[in-house]
């Protein structure tokens, strides 16, 4: 008796007319992990009474709002986080492109070992290497500064604006460098004049993504400066009841915050490519 062997059935092939299905899942999908939240935070920040089982507050005000937005250290403590953001931004740029560089461009020994160590500070939890960096910067004079305060925070964006530097550089020819070279530019001229303006998408995006990431920056920031500097988070957080969770106080201290990442991922999806950033994201 001959057994044969059982057809495999036919993949169905992805018509033109599925796309509308697949964009409504997806729609909906973000709608439900993005859309529902943020809504219920809106909704939360200007309720004044919201009991079960009603699914919308029995009445609305602001005076969340202006209890917080009353303060007079908001301000300040705002000035101060973007003075700190714009800081951390450049020091992280100028640190991390001649390091992006070489991993991208010279045949190093124990490259990979190189990158995973890159790494290590976005694999370790923000609040083990705060306490580890604030015990030293305690015995170097460096606690309750603003100095000490952007370098805890530098740890932190260092890895995203080194990988996404990287990627950037990985698609850069090496013909155009040695033609720089071979018509007379310096390696410092070829880099400025030649790879560095090809490679503005790649810095754009982890200039904001590093910008984001020190404005919302808390518990490095919490353990190294607070109380001397204050920034708008650890501000923010001192309106936070520790006893009892208020919502209300909770979500406009949530939507204050949200506000520079919004911007960021508005500002970032105009100027960033997509094989970009998956290869920033992906390349470990």
């Amino acid at each position: 008796m001959t057994n044969h062997p059982t057809p495999t059935p036919a993949r169905r092939r992805f018509e033109p007319e599925d796309r509308i299905w697949v964009s409504v899942g997806l729609f909906a999908a973000l709608a439900l992990t993005l859309g529902l939240p943020l809504l219920l935070i809106v909704l939360w920040s200007v309720s004044d009474r919201w009991a079960a089982p009603n699914l919308l507050p029995e009445s609305y005000t602001l005076g969340t709002w202006m209890t917080v937005l009353s303060d007079d250290g908001v301000l300040t403590a705002a000035a101060t986080s973007t003075g700190i953001a714009l800081l951390v931004t450049l020091l992280t740029a100028l640190v991390a492109m001649p390091t992006a560089w070489a991993l991208a461009k010279f045949p190093l020994p124990y490259k990979r070992s190189i990158e995973l160590f890159v790494l290590a500070p976005v694999i370790v939890p923000g609040i083990v290497v705060a306490i580890g960096v604030g015990q030293v910067f305690q015995m170097l004079g460096l606690a309750y500064t603003v100095t000490g305060v952007v370098l805890v925070q530098m740890v932190g964006t260092l890895p995203l604006m080194i990988r996404l530097l990287v990627a950037s550089f990985d698609t850069l020819p090496d013909e155009m460098i040695h033609a720089a070279r071979s018509l007379g530019a310096s390696s410092l001229q070829a880099f400025r004049y030649v790879a560095l303006p090809l490679c503005v998408p790649g810095l754009l995006a982890g200039s904001l993504l590093s910008f984001v990431g020190s404005f919302e920056e808390f518990d490095k920031t919490f353990l190294v400066g607070a109380p001397v500097i204050q920034t708008l988070p650890v501000l923010l957080y001192h309106h936070l009841d520790p006893y009892s969770l208020q919502f209300p106080l909770a979500s406009v201290v949530a939507l204050i915050l949200l506000v520079p990442v919004l911007l960021v991922f508005v500002l970032s999806g105009r100027i960033m490519r997509d094989d970009l950033m998956a290869s920033g994201m992906g390349k470990v």
